[in-house]
């Protein structure tokens, strides 16, 4: 059985700090419930460790596709399959995140999770706690403008583009 999340909120911050957070994936815990830590391994790959209705999993996951302001599309290296992608877009002064995901449920707990929507719910308050965390801070905690095809990294937005933050930044 394969489960559809989709989640979508719009944020009252400018696209780019919107899409700039996102891209600091090891800061994933200060707003997303089920997320323990994520490491970066590298511009492409992390390392997820989440806990989901009390049972822990650690997964690889790889950046199959980011292309800055727009999207970033993600897929676990092994089993359990899990896949998804964040879109952002400019909304009325604010940012549109839409969040979607498709995974495999693994125990009947998680099973019944899904069959009662409880995780497309967990991603909309994550979202929302995103929405919190943006207000809170005013500013990105860091940025990474490049982009990403077929889970290979193409190029960073040249310095001068940056607008004051440097591309490389991952904290």
């Amino acid at each position: 059985m394969i489960t559809q999340v989709t989640a979508t909120r719009l944020i009252d911050a400018p696209l780019r700090r919107v899409y700039d957070q996102w891209t600091q994936f090891e800061e994933f815990p200060r707003f997303m419930s089920a997320v323990k830590s994520i490491h970066q391994i590298d511009d492409t790959h992390t390392r997820w460790d989440v806990e989901i209705a009390g049972a822990e999993r650690t997964f690889d996951a790889v950046i199959t596709h980011q292309v800055p302001d727009q999207k970033i599309a993600w897929a676990s290296v092994e089993e359990p399959a899990h896949t998804g992608e964040v879109l952002f877009e400019s909304e009325d002064g604010g940012t549109r995140v839409t969040l979607l995901m498709s995974w495999a449920p693994e125990g009947i707990v998680e099973q019944a999770g899904a069959m009662l929507n409880l995780d497309e719910r967990a991603a909309e308050r994550d979202l929302d706690r995103f929405a919190d965390f943006i207000a809170e801070r005013g500013a990105a905690t860091g940025a990474w403008r490049g982009e990403v095809a077929n889970g290979e990294p193409e190029a960073d937005v040249l310095p001068e583009k940056a607008e004051g933050v440097d591309p490389d930044i991952r904290l």
